[in-house]
């Protein structure tokens, strides 16, 4: 998941050159606050889907 968000930042090309500590604060925090995030709502849909089952 985090090289996905990465990828989709942009970021993955200075990643592979500069490793994960070649990143700014806003960028590493806006890469976990966007895992953070889908991790939420990754755990709402199995609560969701009972729902609509019953």
């Amino acid at each position: 998941m985090k090289y996905e968000i990465a990828e989709e930042l942009g970021l993955l090309d200075k990643i592979s050159e500069n490793g994960w500590k070649g990143l700014t604060s806003r960028e590493s925090g806006r890469i976990g606050g966007i895992m953070g995030k889908r991790k939420r709502a990754q755990k709402q849909e199995p609560k969701n889907e009972k729902k609509a089952d019953e």
